[in-house]
Protein backbone atom coordinates (compact mmCIF):
# COMPACT_ATOMS: atom_id res chain seq x y z
CA UNK A 1 0.00 0.00 0.00
CA UNK A 2 1.32 3.20 -1.31
CA UNK A 3 1.16 6.43 1.17
CA UNK A 4 1.48 10.00 -0.32
CA UNK A 5 3.55 12.78 1.82
CA UNK A 6 2.90 16.29 0.79
CA UNK A 7 5.17 18.62 2.02
CA UNK A 8 4.64 22.91 1.99
CA UNK A 9 7.12 24.84 1.61
CA UNK A 10 6.35 28.62 3.41
CA UNK A 11 8.19 30.76 1.20
CA UNK A 12 5.76 30.94 -1.75
CA UNK A 13 3.58 28.17 -1.21
CA UNK A 14 5.77 25.40 -2.84
CA UNK A 15 4.07 21.95 -2.34
CA UNK A 16 6.79 18.67 -2.70
CA UNK A 17 4.64 15.65 -2.59
CA UNK A 18 6.36 12.00 -1.91
CA UNK A 19 4.74 8.63 -2.45
CA UNK A 20 6.23 5.82 0.63
CA UNK A 21 5.21 2.45 1.94
CA UNK A 22 3.58 2.10 5.04
CA UNK A 23 6.79 0.83 6.79
CA UNK A 24 8.96 3.51 5.31
CA UNK A 25 6.19 6.15 7.41
CA UNK A 26 6.72 3.99 10.35
CA UNK A 27 10.49 4.34 10.08
CA UNK A 28 10.19 8.58 9.62
CA UNK A 29 7.25 9.08 12.07
CA UNK A 30 9.51 6.69 14.91
CA UNK A 31 10.42 9.32 17.84
CA UNK A 32 13.07 6.63 19.40
CA UNK A 33 16.47 8.23 20.15
CA UNK A 34 17.83 5.28 17.77
CA UNK A 35 16.44 3.65 15.16
CA UNK A 36 16.84 0.60 13.15
CA UNK A 37 15.06 0.52 9.39
CA UNK A 38 16.43 -3.13 8.94
CA UNK A 39 15.81 -6.55 7.06
CA UNK A 40 15.86 -7.68 3.55
CA UNK A 41 17.05 -6.07 0.06
CA UNK A 42 14.77 -4.34 -1.40
CA UNK A 43 12.60 -3.06 1.56
CA UNK A 44 13.56 0.66 0.22
CA UNK A 45 15.91 1.72 3.37
CA UNK A 46 17.88 4.28 1.88
CA UNK A 47 14.99 5.72 0.11
CA UNK A 48 13.01 6.42 3.47
CA UNK A 49 16.21 7.74 4.87
CA UNK A 50 16.76 10.29 2.07
CA UNK A 51 12.84 11.26 2.47
CA UNK A 52 13.21 11.58 5.93
CA UNK A 53 16.15 13.82 6.03
CA UNK A 54 14.36 15.87 3.51
CA UNK A 55 11.47 16.07 5.57
CA UNK A 56 13.25 17.44 8.99
CA UNK A 57 15.42 19.86 7.03
CA UNK A 58 12.54 21.42 5.87
CA UNK A 59 10.27 21.54 9.18
CA UNK A 60 13.67 22.76 11.11
CA UNK A 61 15.41 25.89 9.91
CA UNK A 62 18.93 25.69 9.69
CA UNK A 63 18.82 22.09 11.13
CA UNK A 64 22.26 20.13 10.63
CA UNK A 65 22.04 16.52 9.57
CA UNK A 66 24.61 14.11 8.68
CA UNK A 67 24.39 11.01 6.33
CA UNK A 68 27.05 8.42 6.23
CA UNK A 69 28.65 5.56 4.46
CA UNK A 70 31.25 3.65 4.55
CA UNK A 71 33.21 4.85 1.50
CA UNK A 72 32.58 7.67 -0.97
CA UNK A 73 32.01 5.68 -4.27
CA UNK A 74 29.19 4.03 -2.23
CA UNK A 75 28.24 7.67 -1.13
CA UNK A 76 28.32 8.87 -4.28
CA UNK A 77 26.70 5.88 -6.39
CA UNK A 78 23.28 6.09 -4.27
CA UNK A 79 22.89 8.19 -1.76
CA UNK A 80 23.87 11.10 -3.35
CA UNK A 81 22.79 10.34 -7.06
CA UNK A 82 19.23 9.22 -5.96
CA UNK A 83 19.10 13.07 -3.43
CA UNK A 84 19.61 14.80 -6.63
CA UNK A 85 16.35 13.35 -8.55
CA UNK A 86 14.49 13.46 -5.56
CA UNK A 87 15.10 16.63 -3.68
CA UNK A 88 13.14 19.83 -5.25
CA UNK A 89 15.86 22.48 -6.75
CA UNK A 90 13.67 25.07 -5.81
CA UNK A 91 14.52 24.43 -2.57
CA UNK A 92 17.44 22.59 -2.72
CA UNK A 93 21.30 22.89 -4.11
CA UNK A 94 24.26 20.34 -3.51
CA UNK A 95 27.86 21.65 -3.60
CA UNK A 96 29.72 18.26 -4.71
CA UNK A 97 33.38 19.94 -3.72
CA UNK A 98 31.75 19.66 -0.16
CA UNK A 99 29.81 16.88 -0.35
CA UNK A 100 27.04 19.39 1.38
CA UNK A 101 23.10 20.04 0.63
CA UNK A 102 22.00 23.09 0.96
CA UNK A 103 18.11 24.16 1.66
CA UNK A 104 16.45 27.79 0.77
CA UNK A 105 15.47 27.82 4.85
CA UNK A 106 19.45 27.47 6.11
CA UNK A 107 19.25 23.74 7.04
CA UNK A 108 22.31 21.35 5.67
CA UNK A 109 22.57 17.41 4.82
CA UNK A 110 26.31 16.79 4.84
CA UNK A 111 26.94 13.37 3.08
CA UNK A 112 30.05 11.73 4.83
CA UNK A 113 31.93 8.68 4.67
CA UNK A 114 33.97 6.38 7.18
CA UNK A 115 36.19 4.88 5.08
CA UNK A 116 38.73 3.50 7.75
CA UNK A 117 38.48 3.46 11.50
CA UNK A 118 40.10 6.66 12.54
CA UNK A 119 38.04 8.55 9.90
CA UNK A 120 35.71 9.46 12.85
CA UNK A 121 37.86 12.00 13.73
CA UNK A 122 37.09 14.15 11.24
CA UNK A 123 33.71 14.84 12.67
CA UNK A 124 35.75 15.72 15.56
CA UNK A 125 34.43 19.15 16.36
CA UNK A 126 30.99 19.19 14.21
CA UNK A 127 27.95 18.94 15.52
CA UNK A 128 24.37 17.53 13.95
CA UNK A 129 20.98 17.48 15.29
CA UNK A 130 20.72 13.45 13.02
CA UNK A 131 22.93 11.58 12.31
CA UNK A 132 22.07 8.93 10.09
CA UNK A 133 24.04 5.67 8.74
CA UNK A 134 23.07 4.24 5.73
CA UNK A 135 23.70 0.10 5.72
CA UNK A 136 25.10 0.36 9.35
CA UNK A 137 26.24 -3.39 9.22
CA UNK A 138 29.33 -1.69 7.32
CA UNK A 139 30.31 0.56 10.26
CA UNK A 140 32.33 -0.87 13.30
CA UNK A 141 30.44 -0.24 16.98
CA UNK A 142 33.55 1.84 18.18
CA UNK A 143 32.74 4.04 14.46
CA UNK A 144 28.99 4.19 15.83
CA UNK A 145 29.46 4.63 19.58
CA UNK A 146 32.19 7.87 18.70
CA UNK A 147 29.92 9.61 15.84
CA UNK A 148 26.76 9.34 18.75
CA UNK A 149 28.74 12.33 20.45
CA UNK A 150 28.79 14.81 17.32
CA UNK A 151 24.65 15.05 18.13
CA UNK A 152 24.53 17.93 20.28
CA UNK A 153 23.16 21.80 19.69
CA UNK A 154 21.81 24.09 21.75
CA UNK A 155 18.39 24.32 19.57
CA UNK A 156 14.81 22.42 20.60
CA UNK A 157 15.29 20.17 17.58
CA UNK A 158 14.66 16.17 18.03
CA UNK A 159 18.13 14.29 18.26
CA UNK A 160 18.60 11.45 16.73
CA UNK A 161 20.71 8.84 15.67
CA UNK A 162 18.90 6.75 12.25
CA UNK A 163 20.10 3.91 10.50
CA UNK A 164 19.19 1.35 7.66
CA UNK A 165 20.84 -1.90 6.73
CA UNK A 166 20.83 -5.42 5.59
CA UNK A 167 22.02 -8.18 7.79
CA UNK A 168 25.84 -9.63 7.01
CA UNK A 169 29.11 -7.28 7.15
CA UNK A 170 31.80 -6.10 9.69
CA UNK A 171 28.92 -5.22 12.10
CA UNK A 172 26.11 -8.05 12.14
CA UNK A 173 26.90 -8.72 15.46
CA UNK A 174 26.97 -5.79 17.31
CA UNK A 175 24.06 -4.41 15.33
CA UNK A 176 21.90 -7.39 16.20
CA UNK A 177 22.78 -7.27 19.77
CA UNK A 178 21.86 -3.64 19.93
CA UNK A 179 18.65 -3.86 17.76
CA UNK A 180 17.39 -7.11 16.93
CA UNK A 181 17.95 -8.99 19.70
CA UNK A 182 16.52 -6.22 22.09
CA UNK A 183 13.61 -4.11 20.33
CA UNK A 184 11.83 -5.98 17.39
CA UNK A 185 8.55 -5.30 17.38
CA UNK A 186 8.70 -2.84 20.04
CA UNK A 187 10.71 0.88 21.65
CA UNK A 188 13.57 -0.91 23.96
CA UNK A 189 13.81 1.87 27.18
CA UNK A 190 16.76 1.46 29.41
CA UNK A 191 18.97 4.56 31.02
CA UNK A 192 20.66 5.59 27.69
CA UNK A 193 17.80 6.15 25.68
CA UNK A 194 15.16 4.22 23.84
CA UNK A 195 15.51 2.29 20.72
CA UNK A 196 13.43 1.22 17.77
CA UNK A 197 13.90 -1.42 15.27
CA UNK A 198 11.27 -1.93 12.23
CA UNK A 199 11.92 -4.74 10.28
CA UNK A 200 11.50 -4.85 6.68
CA UNK A 201 11.04 -7.40 3.94
CA UNK A 202 11.06 -7.19 -0.23
CA UNK A 203 7.45 -7.47 -0.06
CA UNK A 204 7.28 -4.19 2.16
CA UNK A 205 8.07 -2.59 -0.69
CA UNK A 206 4.83 -2.11 -2.97
CA UNK A 207 6.89 0.00 -5.70
CA UNK A 208 9.34 -2.47 -5.86
CA UNK A 209 6.84 -5.51 -6.47
CA UNK A 210 4.54 -3.45 -8.92
CA UNK A 211 7.75 -2.41 -11.02
CA UNK A 212 10.22 -5.04 -10.70
CA UNK A 213 8.09 -8.57 -10.85
CA UNK A 214 11.71 -10.50 -11.32
CA UNK A 215 13.66 -8.96 -8.47
CA UNK A 216 12.30 -11.38 -5.96
CA UNK A 217 13.26 -14.51 -8.23
CA UNK A 218 16.93 -12.66 -8.58
CA UNK A 219 17.22 -13.29 -4.71
CA UNK A 220 16.23 -16.69 -4.73
CA UNK A 221 19.23 -17.69 -7.55
CA UNK A 222 21.49 -16.39 -4.41
CA UNK A 223 23.42 -19.07 -2.52
CA UNK A 224 21.24 -20.72 0.63
CA UNK A 225 23.21 -18.13 3.46
CA UNK A 226 22.82 -14.58 0.70
CA UNK A 227 18.91 -15.30 0.20
CA UNK A 228 18.35 -16.04 3.80
CA UNK A 229 19.91 -12.72 4.87
CA UNK A 230 18.75 -10.77 1.46
CA UNK A 231 15.26 -11.97 0.92
CA UNK A 232 14.01 -12.94 4.32
CA UNK A 233 15.97 -10.79 6.21
CA UNK A 234 17.24 -13.23 8.44
CA UNK A 235 19.43 -12.00 11.16
CA UNK A 236 20.31 -15.34 12.40
CA UNK A 237 23.18 -16.51 9.60
CA UNK A 238 26.24 -14.57 9.17
CA UNK A 239 29.64 -15.87 7.43
CA UNK A 240 31.53 -18.08 10.21
CA UNK A 241 28.56 -18.66 12.07
CA UNK A 242 28.59 -22.26 13.81
CA UNK A 243 25.26 -23.23 13.92
CA UNK A 244 23.87 -22.51 10.78
CA UNK A 245 21.08 -24.88 11.33
CA UNK A 246 19.52 -22.74 12.97
CA UNK A 247 16.01 -20.72 11.88
CA UNK A 248 14.01 -18.59 14.35
CA UNK A 249 10.88 -19.74 12.51
CA UNK A 250 11.94 -22.85 13.14
CA UNK A 251 13.69 -23.41 16.83
CA UNK A 252 11.73 -20.85 18.42
CA UNK A 253 8.08 -20.95 19.27
CA UNK A 254 5.23 -19.57 21.57
CA UNK A 255 5.09 -21.36 25.24
CA UNK A 256 2.86 -24.00 26.10
CA UNK A 257 1.82 -25.88 29.05
CA UNK A 258 4.36 -29.01 29.03
CA UNK A 259 2.05 -32.31 29.42
CA UNK A 260 2.88 -34.00 33.00
CA UNK A 261 4.01 -37.12 31.70
CA UNK A 262 6.90 -35.34 29.59
CA UNK A 263 10.01 -36.19 31.05
CA UNK A 264 11.78 -32.60 32.40
CA UNK A 265 15.55 -32.20 32.69
CA UNK A 266 18.11 -29.50 34.15
CA UNK A 267 20.93 -28.35 32.65
CA UNK A 268 23.53 -25.55 33.23
CA UNK A 269 26.79 -23.83 33.38
CA UNK A 270 27.80 -22.69 36.53
CA UNK A 271 30.34 -19.73 37.63
CA UNK A 272 30.87 -16.77 39.29
CA UNK A 273 30.35 -14.66 36.06
CA UNK A 274 27.02 -16.52 35.08
CA UNK A 275 24.79 -19.07 35.82
CA UNK A 276 22.98 -20.19 32.81
CA UNK A 277 20.37 -22.43 33.66
CA UNK A 278 17.36 -24.19 31.72
CA UNK A 279 14.50 -26.72 32.28
CA UNK A 280 13.48 -28.85 29.17
CA UNK A 281 10.93 -31.44 28.57
CA UNK A 282 11.60 -34.48 26.22
CA UNK A 283 8.01 -35.73 24.58
CA UNK A 284 7.80 -39.46 23.38
CA UNK A 285 9.24 -39.08 20.19
CA UNK A 286 12.57 -37.65 21.86
CA UNK A 287 11.70 -33.96 20.41
CA UNK A 288 13.24 -31.41 23.30
CA UNK A 289 11.55 -28.55 24.45
CA UNK A 290 13.59 -25.53 26.32
CA UNK A 291 10.69 -24.09 28.17
CA UNK A 292 12.30 -21.85 31.30
CA UNK A 293 15.95 -20.18 31.52
CA UNK A 294 17.35 -18.62 34.22
CA UNK A 295 20.67 -16.85 33.22
CA UNK A 296 21.98 -14.49 36.30
CA UNK A 297 25.86 -13.06 37.25
CA UNK A 298 27.32 -13.17 40.36
CA UNK A 299 25.75 -15.83 42.14
CA UNK A 300 27.77 -17.77 44.64
CA UNK A 301 27.17 -21.55 45.25
CA UNK A 302 24.20 -21.01 47.71
CA UNK A 303 22.53 -18.60 46.03
CA UNK A 304 22.53 -19.97 42.54
CA UNK A 305 20.82 -23.34 44.13
CA UNK A 306 18.22 -21.51 45.42
CA UNK A 307 17.60 -19.65 42.35
CA UNK A 308 17.16 -23.40 40.70
CA UNK A 309 15.04 -24.43 43.19
CA UNK A 310 12.98 -21.04 43.17
CA UNK A 311 11.97 -21.92 39.75
CA UNK A 312 9.35 -24.16 41.38
CA UNK A 313 10.55 -27.15 39.36
CA UNK A 314 10.20 -30.38 41.75
CA UNK A 315 9.98 -32.88 39.04
CA UNK A 316 13.11 -32.84 37.35
CA UNK A 317 14.71 -36.06 36.30
CA UNK A 318 18.37 -35.46 36.08
CA UNK A 319 20.34 -32.11 36.62
CA UNK A 320 22.88 -32.10 34.24
CA UNK A 321 26.54 -29.85 35.17
CA UNK A 322 29.92 -29.69 33.90
CA UNK A 323 32.76 -31.83 35.14
CA UNK A 324 34.93 -29.07 36.61
CA UNK A 325 32.03 -28.64 38.89
CA UNK A 326 33.64 -31.97 40.73
CA UNK A 327 36.64 -30.14 41.43
CA UNK A 328 37.26 -29.57 45.23
CA UNK A 329 37.61 -26.22 46.02
CA UNK A 330 40.83 -25.49 48.01
CA UNK A 331 38.99 -22.83 50.51
CA UNK A 332 36.20 -25.51 51.55
CA UNK A 333 37.64 -28.74 50.63
CA UNK A 334 34.94 -29.55 48.71
CA UNK A 335 33.30 -29.49 45.22
CA UNK A 336 30.73 -26.70 43.63
CA UNK A 337 28.88 -30.41 43.30
CA UNK A 338 28.87 -30.90 47.20
CA UNK A 339 27.33 -27.99 47.89
CA UNK A 340 24.55 -28.17 45.35
CA UNK A 341 23.78 -31.92 47.19
CA UNK A 342 23.79 -29.98 50.55
CA UNK A 343 21.05 -27.81 48.93
CA UNK A 344 19.28 -30.35 47.68
CA UNK A 345 20.28 -30.61 44.16
CA UNK A 346 22.00 -33.70 43.13
CA UNK A 347 24.18 -32.93 39.83
CA UNK A 348 25.00 -35.68 37.22
CA UNK A 349 28.35 -35.14 35.74
CA UNK A 350 27.99 -34.59 31.76
CA UNK A 351 30.48 -35.64 29.20
CA UNK A 352 32.91 -32.67 28.18
CA UNK A 353 34.57 -33.67 24.92
CA UNK A 354 33.76 -30.51 23.27
CA UNK A 355 33.84 -30.70 19.19
CA UNK A 356 31.72 -33.90 19.77
CA UNK A 357 29.09 -32.39 22.15
CA UNK A 358 28.50 -29.80 19.62
CA UNK A 359 28.41 -32.10 16.65
CA UNK A 360 25.77 -34.02 18.68
CA UNK A 361 23.90 -30.42 19.63
CA UNK A 362 23.90 -29.93 15.62
CA UNK A 363 21.82 -32.95 14.64
CA UNK A 364 19.06 -32.15 17.35
CA UNK A 365 19.05 -28.73 15.62
CA UNK A 366 18.52 -30.03 12.43
CA UNK A 367 15.71 -29.19 10.76
CA UNK A 368 13.50 -32.35 9.57
CA UNK A 369 9.79 -32.69 8.11
CA UNK A 370 7.83 -34.44 10.63
CA UNK A 371 5.03 -36.80 9.83
CA UNK A 372 2.31 -34.05 8.72
CA UNK A 373 4.73 -32.45 6.71
CA UNK A 374 6.19 -29.51 8.69
CA UNK A 375 9.53 -28.05 9.26
CA UNK A 376 10.42 -29.29 12.37
CA UNK A 377 13.29 -29.84 14.47
CA UNK A 378 14.46 -32.04 17.46
CA UNK A 379 15.25 -29.09 19.69
CA UNK A 380 13.30 -25.96 20.24
CA UNK A 381 12.53 -23.45 22.31
CA UNK A 382 9.92 -21.31 24.14
CA UNK A 383 10.64 -17.45 23.11
CA UNK A 384 10.59 -16.67 26.49
CA UNK A 385 14.40 -18.10 26.93
CA UNK A 386 15.84 -14.59 25.56
CA UNK A 387 19.77 -15.35 26.19
CA UNK A 388 20.01 -18.78 24.89
CA UNK A 389 17.94 -17.82 21.34
CA UNK A 390 20.34 -14.66 21.61
CA UNK A 391 23.57 -16.39 21.90
CA UNK A 392 23.22 -19.55 19.88
CA UNK A 393 23.09 -18.71 16.43
CA UNK A 394 25.79 -16.01 17.30
CA UNK A 395 28.62 -18.69 17.80
CA UNK A 396 31.50 -18.61 15.52
CA UNK A 397 34.17 -21.08 14.45
CA UNK A 398 37.05 -21.46 16.37
CA UNK A 399 40.12 -19.94 14.24
CA UNK A 400 42.11 -22.31 15.47
CA UNK A 401 40.19 -25.66 15.21
CA UNK A 402 37.48 -25.19 13.09
CA UNK A 403 35.48 -28.21 14.51
CA UNK A 404 35.23 -26.51 17.75
CA UNK A 405 33.25 -23.50 18.73
CA UNK A 406 35.22 -19.83 19.24
CA UNK A 407 35.20 -19.44 23.08
CA UNK A 408 35.52 -15.47 22.38
CA UNK A 409 33.46 -13.29 23.57
CA UNK A 410 33.20 -15.91 26.18
CA UNK A 411 29.39 -13.87 27.33
CA UNK A 412 28.01 -15.57 24.28
CA UNK A 413 29.38 -19.65 25.49
CA UNK A 414 27.71 -19.34 28.97
CA UNK A 415 23.97 -20.65 27.73
CA UNK A 416 24.88 -23.18 24.67
CA UNK A 417 27.22 -24.90 26.96
CA UNK A 418 24.68 -25.71 28.93
CA UNK A 419 22.39 -27.09 26.27
CA UNK A 420 25.85 -29.34 25.00
CA UNK A 421 25.62 -31.03 28.24
CA UNK A 422 21.89 -31.86 27.99
CA UNK A 423 22.62 -33.32 24.58
CA UNK A 424 26.06 -35.44 25.63
CA UNK A 425 23.72 -36.65 28.52
CA UNK A 426 21.53 -38.97 26.26
CA UNK A 427 18.07 -37.79 27.64
CA UNK A 428 15.86 -40.54 27.47
CA UNK A 429 11.99 -39.70 25.99
CA UNK A 430 9.09 -40.05 28.03
CA UNK A 431 6.52 -42.88 28.48
CA UNK A 432 3.40 -42.14 26.94
CA UNK A 433 0.75 -41.33 28.95
CA UNK A 434 -1.25 -44.91 29.90
CA UNK A 435 -4.80 -44.97 29.06
CA UNK A 436 -5.63 -45.99 32.66
CA UNK A 437 -3.86 -42.85 33.89
CA UNK A 438 -6.40 -40.57 31.82
CA UNK A 439 -9.29 -43.05 32.77
CA UNK A 440 -8.59 -42.44 37.06
CA UNK A 441 -8.13 -38.75 36.43
CA UNK A 442 -9.85 -36.74 39.04
CA UNK A 443 -11.56 -35.07 35.63
CA UNK A 444 -12.66 -38.29 34.36
CA UNK A 445 -13.92 -40.13 37.71
CA UNK A 446 -16.16 -36.09 38.53
CA UNK A 447 -17.37 -37.26 34.87
CA UNK A 448 -18.50 -40.67 35.58
CA UNK A 449 -20.32 -39.75 38.39
CA UNK A 450 -22.25 -36.88 36.74
CA UNK A 451 -23.13 -39.32 34.16
CA UNK A 452 -24.13 -41.89 36.71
Amino acid sequence: MAWLFVCTFLKGGIKIKFEITKKQQEFINSTADEVLFGGAAGGGKSYAQLIDSFLYAMKYPKSKQLILRRTLPELEKSLIRVSLGLFDISVYRYNAAKHTGSFANGSIIDFGYCDRENDVYKYQSAEYDVIRFDELTHFTEDMYIYLMSRIRGVNSYPKQIKSSTNPGGVGHSWVKARFIDRCAGEVYSDANGTRQFIPAKVSDNSFLMKNDRQYINRLNRLSEKDRRALLYGDWDIFDGQYFSEFRRSIHVVKPFAVPRHWKKYFTMDYGLDMLAGYFIAVDTQGRAYVYKEIYKPNLIISAAAKEILAAGETDISIYYAPPDLYNRRQDTGKSVAEIFAEHGILLAKAENDRVQGWYNLKEWLMPFKDEAGNTTANLVIFENCHNLIRTLPGLTFDRNNPNDVSSTPHELTHAPDALRYFVAGRPSPAVAAKAEDEENSYDRQIEKFIEY
